[in-house]
């Protein structure tokens, strides 16, 4: 009896522990929801739309193969600064691309995904309260904490 309560604790263990992990998503599908995104934010024609998607793609591939060697532990300081390079080189591209207002839309695009997309908030205290945007380098200091 005790080894029927084992193993079935065993097995129930062992299908949480598989179904608890996320999916990691691919390049593509990545890829594919960014660039609808943008798409509906900055009006993209179809030939923008195209050069970014590749740009964007080789971007998320490189971005990944940096997530798992992330994983595995082989992650060095070195990854750290071509990721960055990556993203800022891709941000260049792009903007490269775009024509008069969609450079300014999209710089506004870019700085919301960094701030983690659109918040809104409602009824009341939407009008009495304000989110504060820092930009720029002192948007990623941290406040100094106060002792107790």
């Amino acid at each position: 009896m005790k080894k029927y309560f084992l193993v079935l604790a065993l097995f129930f263990g062992i299908t949480t522990y598989t179904n608890a992990q996320q999916k990691v998503p691919t390049a593509t599908e990545l890829t594919a929801k960014s660039i609808d995104a943008m798409d509906k934010r900055l009006k993209l024609n179809p030939t923008q739309k195209n050069i970014i998607y590749n740009y964007t793609l080789d971007m998320y591939k490189e971005q990944l193969a940096i997530s798992k060697k992330q994983q595995n532990g082989t992650f060095t300081e070195n990854d750290v600064a071509r990721s960055y390079k990556l993203q800022n080189e891709n941000t260049e591209k792009i903007r490269s691309i775009l024509k008069g207002e969609q450079q300014t839309e999209y710089d506004k695009f870019v700085e919301e995904q960094l701030r983690g997309g659109k918040k809104k908030k409602k009824g009341k205290q939407a009008k009495e309260e304000e989110e504060e945007v820092v930009t720029g380098i002192s948007g990623l200091i941290l406040p100094a904490k106060t002792p107790n």
